[in-house]
């Protein structure tokens, strides 16, 4: 009896390494960190990779970046060949590479989509995006509380796709009733040069700016160039977005340039990541859309999104 209770105890251990060993894949594919918010990107899902691997042992996760829309459907196609569980993608154009998606998705793979939504919203289990709408929203009333007898301003947005018109849409709807002027607005392409020309464009044609919302820290630097430039002593604030290091930096200074600053959370993969191996390696339900807030990043709560080794 003791030799039999003896054996099926090692039994019982050679059948525990063995489920110890069985492994689950997840993939993660992203853009390359060609700019600042992509940098921010990268660098947080790379950091959550390591925290997943050690947090479960028998999870893989492999992290992937693209340059463009092509590399990465022949980098997804690539990864559904290693037999992958799951896979978190930030597609670079997200209908460019439905087809390459969906081909994953019909492999049985748990499939989560961030930021960009295809029309064909079939091919996800799961999406994890940021508010486009609150990005706009909070910075309106914050220009609001900031400007209570109104002013004149100018707006930098960013390219002509449906996020910027979503933000700009919300901006305008909450400005309505104060006496703020929107009295200039252009493209800067999500790109800190643009927005420098821009911004030079607008301090050129206009003698009186109270304010800027230009939507995107990346932008902000340009726009901060072109007023130090010019030396310019009339713009009381600007009002950008997304949660760079910098930017967070200088609101937890109490810049007056920089009061506040809107999140778009540069960590918003590294929680898609989180919340899908939740349904991996647990077994919770996490089907559905998660929305993160566009919180007011403030002098007082702004050492929460501080990430001093973050590049963004």
């Amino acid at each position: 009896m003791k030799r039999i209770l003896a054996s099926l105890a090692v039994l019982g251990l050679m059948v525990g390494a063995a489920q110890a060993q069985v492994n689950k894949t997840m993939a993660v594919s992203v853009p390359t960190a060609d700019h600042g918010w992509t940098g921010g990107v990268v660098f947080h899902a790379m950091e959550e990779a390591k925290a997943l691997e050690k947090k479960y042992p028998g999870l893989k996760v492999i992290v992937k970046t693209s340059p463009d829309p092509a590399a990465q459907a022949d980098a997804l196609e690539d990864l559904s060949t290693q037999g992958i569980d799951a896979l978190v993608v930030l597609p670079h154009d997200p209908n460019v590479l439905t087809d390459p998606i969906r081909k994953v998705k019909n492999k049985g793979t748990f499939v989560t989509v961030v930021d960009r939504i295809a029309d064909d919203r079939s091919i996800y289990d799961l999406y994890v995006g940021g508010d486009n709408p609150g990005l706009g929203a909070s910075a309106a009333q914050f220009f609001k509380k900031a400007l209570p007898n109104g002013g004149d301003i100018v707006v930098i947005r960013g390219l002509p796709i449906p996020i910027d018109k979503m933000r700009v849409d919300a901006f305008n709807d909450g400005i309505k009733g104060a006496k703020i002027n929107v009295i200039d607005s252009q493209f800067g392409n999500w790109s800190r040069d643009d927005a420098f020309k821009v911004m030079q464009d607008f301090l050129t044609k206009h003698p009186k700016i109270d304010a800027v919302w230009c939507q995107d820290d990346d932008m902000a630097i340009g726009v901060f160039e072109a007023i130090a430039q010019a030396k310019r002593t009339d713009i009381k604030f600007v009002v950008a977005g997304a949660g760079a290091k910098d930017a967070v930096k200088r609101v937890m200074d109490g810049d007056p340039m920089m009061p506040v600053d809107v999140l778009y959370s540069p960590s918003m993969v590294a929680v898609a990541m989180d919340v899908t191996a939740l349904g991996l390696e647990e077994g919770i339900p996490v089907r559905g859309d998660y929305i993160l807030k566009a919180t007011l990043i403030t002098k007082d709560n702004a050492k929460d999104f501080y990430f001093k080794d973050s590049p963004f």
